[in-house]
C-alpha cells in the first residue's frame, strides 16, 4: 500500500500536474488542523519525559487513565497482534488494510466478514473481533450500545474486542475509549490517534486503551522514548484545548453535511464528519475524471467506493463542485 504522500506524488507524475496544483481529498484528515504554537526550547533539548502531562491530558480528554501513548495508532496496529495468543480473528471488512496485514504477519487466521454487523461477527464465535468505528473506508458506524454489548458477550467467553476509533473524535459520545481495560470491559482494546480530528498526522501521536497488563507488555516491547518530546508537548496542548475542539466539531459537522449533499447526486453516500464515501456505478471513471482535473480522492478497487475528504477552502469547494458537475453532464 502506498502511503498518502506516495499516492499524491504518483498521481502528480502520472497526470503531469505539479504537486502544488492538486486538491488533495484522499486522506480524511481535518483540513483545518489544530494550530501548533511555538514550543519551549527544552522539549527539543531533553529526552521525552513521561511526567510532562501528556498522559494526564489524554486521560482527561478520553475519560480513561488506562492508556499508553504510542507513535501513532499505526505502531499499536503492528505490535498488538504479537502480544495476544494466536487465534482466529473475525474482521469486519472492508477495513483499513494495515489491520489484517498485521494480524496475519503475527500468525493469526482471519475471517473476513463483508459489511457485517457486530451481531453477525459475534455469531462466528471467534476469540477476537476486529473493527474500525466509524469504518474506514465505508463510513459505516456501529452504535455505542451495540459495541458495549459485544464487548460484554466476548468477555463471557474469554474473547477480545479490538476497535480502531481513528475517526470518532467529532462524535465523542460514540466512543468506547472510556471503558477499555476497566472492570466493566477488561477485554476491550481501543486505538485512538491525533492524526485525523486534530490534523496532526505528522506528529505521530496515538493512544492504546486496554487492561494494564497488556499495556505494560506493549510498553516493554516498544522500549523508551517512542514519541518525540516536541510531539508530546504539542499533543498535550491540543488535548487540553477544549474551545478549539468544540469549534472544530461544529465546523466539521457542517462541512460533512455539505459534502454529503454535493455527492448525493452521483450515487449512495455514507458520511462521517471527516469524510464521505460514495458508492457509484463508475468509480474508476469518476476517479480518473477528477484526477485529470487535479483532484485526488481515494479509490478502493475491491469495492465500488470512492472516499472524499473535506475541502479546505471555499475555492476548493467550488473546484470540486465544478468537477463533479462536468462529470455528470451527458
Amino acid at each position: 500500500m502506498l502511503e498518502h504522500g506516495g499516492r499524491l506524488r504518483e498521481a502528480a507524475a502520472h497526470y503531469d500536474i505539479p504537486l502544488a496544483d492538486w486538491l488533495d481529498l484522499s486522506t480524511g484528515i481535518n483540513p483545518e488542523a489544530w494550530p501548533v504554537p511555538a514550543l519551549p526550547p527544552e522539549v527539543w533539548q531533553r529526552l521525552p519525559e513521561a511526567g510532562d502531562g501528556l498522559e494526564a491530558a489524554a486521560a482527561a480528554y478520553y475519560g480513561n487513565a488506562n492508556l499508553l501513548p504510542v507513535a501513532g495508532s499505526q505502531a499499536a496496529i503492528q505490535l498488538l497482534p504479537t502480544l495476544l495468543p494466536r487465534a482466529v480473528v473475525a474482521c469486519i471488512s472492508p477495513i483499513y488494510a494495515e489491520h489484517p496485514q498485521a494480524w496475519q504477519r503475527a500468525g493469526h487466521r482471519l475471517r473476513f466478514l463483508q459489511n457485517a454487523t457486530l451481531s453477525r461477527a459475534l455469531g462466528v464465535a471467534t476469540p477476537y473481533v476486529l473493527l474500525c468505528n466509524p469504518n474506514n473506508p465505508t463510513a459505516d458506524q456501529h452504535p455505542r450500545a451495540v459495541a458495549v454489548d459485544a464487548a460484554q458477550q466476548l468477555k463471557k467467553r474469554g474473547g477480545w474486542l479490538i476497535v480502531d476509533e481513528a475517526f470518532i473524535d467529532p462524535t465523542p459520545e460514540e466512543s468506547l475509549a472510556s471503558l477499555a481495560g476497566t472492570e466493566e470491559a477488561p477485554n476491550l482494546i481501543v486505538l485512538r490517534s491525533l492524526g485525523k480530528f486534530f490534523g496532526l498526522a505528522g506528529a505521530r501521536v496515538g493512544f492504546v486503551f486496554a487492561a494494564s497488563d497488556l499495556l505494560n507488555r506493549m510498553q516493554e516491547a516498544m522500549g523508551p522514548w517512542t514519541i518525540a518530546g516536541p510531539a508530546r508537548a504539542a499533543a498535550r496542548l491540543a488535548l487540553q484545548d477544549t474551545a478549539w475542539q468544540s469549534a472544530a466539531r461544529e465546523r466539521l459537522h457542517a462541512a460533512s453535511q455539505r459534502l454529503h449533499a454535493l455527492l448525493s447526486a452521483h450515487g449512495e453516500v455514507k458520511s462521517t464528519p471527516l469524510f464521505a464515501t460514495l458508492t457509484c456505478d463508475q468509480p474508476a471513471e469518476l476517479h480518473e475524471s477528477l484526477a485529470r482535473r487535479g483532484i485526488l480522492v481515494r479509490r478502493f478497487e475491491q469495492q465500488a467506493l470512492l472516499r472524499f475528504g473535506l475541502p479546505d477552502s471555499e475555492t476548493a469547494w467550488q473546484r470540486l463542485g465544478a468537477a463533479l458537475g462536468e462529470w455528470s453532464q451527458p
